[in-house]
């Protein structure tokens, strides 16, 4: 139960000092509200034997405000130190998953839903943070504040009565441990429920266009209820083991009570304690019953603040797919691409992707590639992106292999525009932006000409200021497409990848590009795959692909009278042409 502490020791101590204050001061303050109910015991038999006098009633009273006064002061700065301690190691956490999530390559998200990351950061987070906040707080209650509870009434009143009082706590103590383990086991299903439960409203949300248009909305209601259902049960189950925790406190304070009533009389009649004692223990019996049910409330905090650390820490330690070279080489080669016996497959595939890919892009060329729907196109580009470990072969920029490149190194030099365009939920000034944050305005208004948006722009209601929403929902997909290329080419990168980043476009829009790309990239490489060989012809070098295999390459006249798939696919595209 308390490995969490553990689990946890690297953050107490950087903050070594901020939790000595509290945990000083929690102590300090626990043994300060033991002191009023013996002044209480005391005054009550000052009464009984009418020795009170105006001068000791003062001293009392003085003495109880001095009391109120520092145990206010105490109170509030060990709250603000420890429940502060809390929120810091909420921000780090927050801080390290935003920080892995960035840094992850899409193996990680291929093994991990984004509804349970989101969980993960959110739910789990908070239980951390309890922890390390109201966990300490009832960790010192349950312990030392209830020790100091046990000397006072052992010291100052009777150990006798104290031991037979207190006789229940060691039982609640095995049955709590032993319901705490059901805890932590259930808390974990209804997490991992609950982060199923979100990635399935976030597909809904995602995909409420498709659900609309196939008439599922009631399906998808029904399958969302299912699951709401199923996280309610299981959250249901961990709330009906916590709900065991309050009455069994009750039973065993009310024994306590018990005893502390009848045997605390009979004390009193043969005259081994005052009635002020026996004000006064039933006044610390009062006191005891926060620390009892504390000892339930730590065993739930604990366990659920090591089931949630425990998912977090499985996603900070996940293995990074493409670990960064030991000595990496530095430089700023030339923008050339040479890929010499490429052999890659996925690491969830059971096919080669790639298989004996051989071709150099000079300095300047444009290199096309095309092939049917899964030849390869896209996984040859992600080559170049350092997103999965790399198979055999090598691949290289500039003479220099990627392998020996740091990620960051490489992807600088790279405009990147994916098959799947994404937007962010801003305006297309800020979309833009986002491939070079400190371009000028006239950058900006020269990567907008080269992706032929001028037009679409000016029939926007805002221009440039239009939100896009959500994904580039209130976008066309040609839209999308062109603000995806413009944010790439206001980088003006060495290499520009576009993968197959026209298909949304009509064909005077594709001309267009293709011409501005031709005359504005004079000594940069530049790659395009594409199912439309018009957006390739003016090509340096096109490769042709089939499951993962380069199965014809040359230029497009050469490609034409070579007779083959190229050839054959052309034909039937200027047929499609004629008919359009």
């Amino acid at each position: 139960m308390f490995s969490v502490l553990g689990k946890l020791s690297w953050f107490f101590k950087d903050h070594w000092v901020r939790y000595s204050v509290a945990i000083t001061l929690l102590i300090i303050g626990s043994v300060i509200e033991v002191i009023p109910p013996w002044i209480i015991g005391e005054a009550i038999d000052a009464i009984t034997t009418g020795e009170l006098t105006s001068s000791t009633l003062r001293t009392y009273v003085i003495l109880f405000a001095a009391i109120i006064l520092g145990g206010y002061i105490t109170n509030f700065i060990w709250q603000y130190q420890l429940f502060g301690g809390s929120v810091k190691i909420e921000r780090i956490l927050r801080t390290r998953l935003m920080s892995k999530f960035l840094h992850m390559t899409p193996g990680f998200y291929e093994k991990n839903r984004t509804g349970d990351l989101m969980a993960r950061s959110t739910n789990d987070l908070n239980a951390v943070a309890t922890t390390a906040g109201f966990g300490i707080m009832t960790l010192i209650d349950s312990t030392l504040y209830m020790l100091a509870i046990i000397l006072a009434m052992g010291f100052f009143i009777s150990w006798k009565l104290t031991f037979f009082a207190l006789l229940p706590i060691p039982i609640l103590a095995i049955i709590m441990q032993y319901l705490g383990k059901i805890i932590h086991e259930k808390y974990m299903d209804a997490q991992d429920a609950f982060g199923n439960l979100n990635d399935r409203v976030l597909e809904s949300i995602a995909g409420v266009r498709v659900i609309r248009a196939y008439v599922q909305e009631r399906r998808d209601e029904q399958n969302f209820a299912d699951m709401s259902n199923m996280v309610f049960e299981k959250n249901m189950v961990v709330e009906r083991i916590d709900a065991l925790f309050g009455p069994i406190t009750k039973v065993g304070t009310g024994i306590s009570y018990v005893v502390a009533l009848g045997y605390g009389a009979h004390l009193v009649s043969i005259g081994e304690m005052t009635v002020g004692n026996l004000v006064t223990f039933n006044v610390y019996l009062g006191l005891a019953i926060w620390p009892m049910f504390a000892i339930g409330e730590l065993i739930n905090v604990m366990q659920r603040g090591n089931a949630s650390l425990d998912r977090v820490q499985e996603t900070l330690n996940a293995d990074v797919d493409v670990p960064e070279p030991q000595r990496p080489t530095k430089g700023m080669p030339e923008p050339t691409v040479g890929f010499s016996r490429v052999h890659f497959q996925y690491p969830t595939s059971k096919v080669i992707n790639l298989d004996q890919i051989d071709v150099r892009i000079e300095v300047g060329q444009t290199l096309g590639i095309v092939g049917k729907t899964g030849a390869g196109k896209t996984t040859f580009v992600k080559q170049l992106l350092k997103e999965y470990p790399m198979g055999r072969g090598t691949v290289e920029i500039g003479d220099l292999a990627i392998a020996d490149q740091t990620r960051e190194d490489v992807l600088s030099r790279i405009g990147y525009v994916p098959q799947d365009h994404v937007l962010f939920s801003r305006t297309i000034r800020e979309n833009i932006l986002f491939g070079k944050d400190n371009a000028s305005e006239e950058d900006l208004k020269q990567a907008i000409h080269l992706a032929y948006f001028e037009k679409d722009l000016n029939n926007l209601p805002l221009g440039l200021e239009t939100l896009v929403g959500e994904k580039g929902v209130s976008l066309s997909g040609g839209q999308k497409q062109r603000v995806s290329i413009a944010r790439a080419l206001i980088k003006n990168p060495d290499i520009l990848l576009l993968d197959d980043s026209l298909s949304a476009v009509d064909a005077k829009t594709e001309s267009k590009i293709i011409e501005n790309i031709q005359k504005n990239r004079t000594g940069k490489t530049t790659i395009i795959t594409t199912h439309r060989l018009s957006a390739i012809q003016h090509a340096d070098h096109i490769i042709v692909l089939d499951d993962g295999r380069i199965i014809e390459q040359g230029t497009h006249q050469y490609l034409l009278a070579n007779g083959g798939w190229y050839r054959e696919q052309f034909d039937r595209q200027q047929l499609e042409e004629v008919k359009g």
